[in-house]
């Protein structure tokens, strides 16, 4: 090969990489370009929406925390004056306010623990509820509809039930256990601050569990047969099946329903104030909120509180879906 044969053909290898390079930069322009209509189509459908729940909650939310800076009572709103972070905390001769108010913290750690609790184990027993409706039996469509029942009733209905079951002197509960010989005397569950806890996780878990079934069989009936089949072939052990193939598959959906049931459990209210009212061993922060809202009718303190239900409800749920995307990038 001559140089300028060399040349030419140095040439022109630059010139298909500059054609490349040229052809390359125009796909990603062309799809950067998509992206970004997509982007303006997608905001343009969710403008109204997201009109609409400004209006409906980000109002309400505003004045809530404008309330918990001023000294409204519910006998005088329009009266109320600003008085800064002072139903937070203020010191006055000694720390005051929410953050210094020992049932506060009370509730914010029943709370959380009534949340970690009765999640886990929902978690935990509707993933054997969904792996059970799944298996091929008789009857099967019977026992799905029946399963659903404990979430169908409205929790304040299955609330008052569980309190007639649970009473010290009639409920069936005492009479039950008394029967087979596991207690020698009557329990107060909800009377009783070292069962009371366990008596509205027992309740909630009844009843939120099928939830959690609902949403993890649905995962389970999409998922392929092809790699169950393989491992039946090879002679895998089923549990090994499960840890390693149908529980990384359906764990975005479980993903799911736990993020749904902790938002509920944070804010619970209805089935703990059914049970036990204002006791300060079952007191959660909705119910602390509520009793100096109604009660004392301290509407700026119980604005603070609520402000502070928010913020904390706000920040576990940006940590667990952070940790939760984490997770799933990592696998994928």
């Amino acid at each position: 090969m001559t140089v300028r044969e060399s040349q030419s053909a140095l040439s022109d290898n630059a010139r298909y990489a500059r054609d490349g390079r040229a052809s390359g930069s125009l796909r990603r322009e062309r799809g950067t370009r998509v992206r970004r209509q997509r982007v303006r189509a997608a905001w343009l459908f969710l403008t109204p929406m997201l009109i609409v729940l400004a209006a409906v909650a980000g109002w309400p939310l505003f004045r809530t925390f404008w309330f918990s800076l001023t000294d409204a009572s519910l006998s005088s709103l329009e009266g109320a004056h600003f008085i800064g972070l002072e139903n937070y905390l203020v010191f006055d001769n000694g720390w005051y306010g929410i953050l210094a108010d020992p049932l506060w913290w009370q509730s914010v750690w029943n709370t959380l623990y009534f949340t970690l609790v009765s999640v886990s184990l929902e978690a935990v027993l509707g993933v054997i509820v969904a792996l059970v409706l799944n298996a091929h039996f008789r009857g099967r469509t019977l026992v799905r509809a029946a399963m659903l029942i404990p979430w169908a009733i409205p929790t304040v209905v299955s609330a008052k039930i569980w309190a007639w079951m649970l009473n010290d002197q009639f409920g069936i509960i005492n009479h039950m256990l008394l029967g087979i010989g596991v207690i020698d005397a009557p329990l107060s569950w909800t009377a009783d601050a070292s069962l009371s806890m366990w008596a509205v996780i027992m309740v909630d878990v009844w009843k939120a569990t099928p939830f959690v079934a609902l949403l993890v069989l649905a995962a389970l009936q999409m998922l392929p047969s092809d790699c169950y089949e393989a491992a039946k072939v090879d002679g895998i052990h089923p549990v090994r099946v499960f840890f390693r193939v149908t529980l990384p598959l359906i764990t975005p959906a479980l993903l799911v329903a736990v993020i749904f049931r902790a938002l509920d459990a944070l804010r619970v209210f209805d089935v703990i104030y059914v049970l036990t009212s204002n006791a300060a061993s079952t007191m959660t922060m909705s119910i602390y909120a509520r009793q100096q809202l109604v009660e004392f009718q301290d509407v700026g303190y119980g604005s603070a509180a609520s402000t502070l239900l928010f913020m904390i409800i706000a920040l576990v749920t940006v940590v667990y879906l952070y940790l939760g995307r984490r997770q799933l990038g990592g696998e994928s």
